[in-house]
């Protein structure tokens, strides 16, 4: 383990059916690089991940949504899986939480469907972003531009493709998140 990151708290945004690497991958990833996660949801108690072609793993819920105060975190993922973000970006409290991220300039990790909630937040415009391929058209329209690469870093803004893009998402959020953690604390 790491203490690179020592001392900052990540907020993980999910709700059930995200995809389970894209959220377990990059916590535990955070939490050897010495960051303190925290899984927020609307949903009380645990949430089911999905994994490949069938439910996952239930992993235990931090902090409830409505219970949750952006201003407790340094930064915010935000995992993919297809019905994790689309029940998200329906939810007005999960999309206000992540446009505090954005407009207190924190850094926010995306993977995947993860996106989504940038672009319901309104954070793609004029940013490069990339995502899983079905939501291409999404960013687009939200005025994003969008990219087919592994990992990509607009300003606060990390976003990846899909799981086999996890060990060059966790490595560049890390390193954001390092180079931004001097400013980061205690804002």
């Amino acid at each position: 383990m790491t203490d690179n990151l020592k001392g900052m708290k990540i907020a993980i945004l999910s709700e059930n059916g995200f995809e389970q690497s894209e959220l377990m991958e990059p916590k535990k990833a955070l939490e050897q690089a010495g960051a303190q996660t925290f899984v927020v949801s609307p949903q009380k108690d645990k949430i089911k991940g999905w994994k490949m072609m069938n439910w996952g793993d239930e992993i235990p819920v931090d902090v409830v949504l409505t219970q949750a105060n952006p201003d407790d975190y340094d930064a915010l993922l935000l995992p993919g899986g297809v019905i994790n973000p689309d029940k998200l970006r329906m939810q007005p409290e999960a999309v206000r939480f992540v446009q505090h991220f954005l407009n207190q300039k924190k850094p926010i990790a995306a993977i995947c469907h993860g996106p989504w909630m940038l672009v319901e937040s309104g954070a793609v415009k004029g940013k490069t972003v990339t995502s899983w391929p079905s939501i291409r058209t999404d960013i687009i329209n939200a005025g994003g531009q969008w990219v087919d690469q592994e990992v990509v870093v607009d300003g606060n803004i990390v976003t990846s493709r899909k799981p086999d893009d996890l060990p060059a998402f966790n490595k560049r959020v890390i390193a954001l998140l390092a180079e931004r953690q001097p400013a980061l604390n205690r804002m």
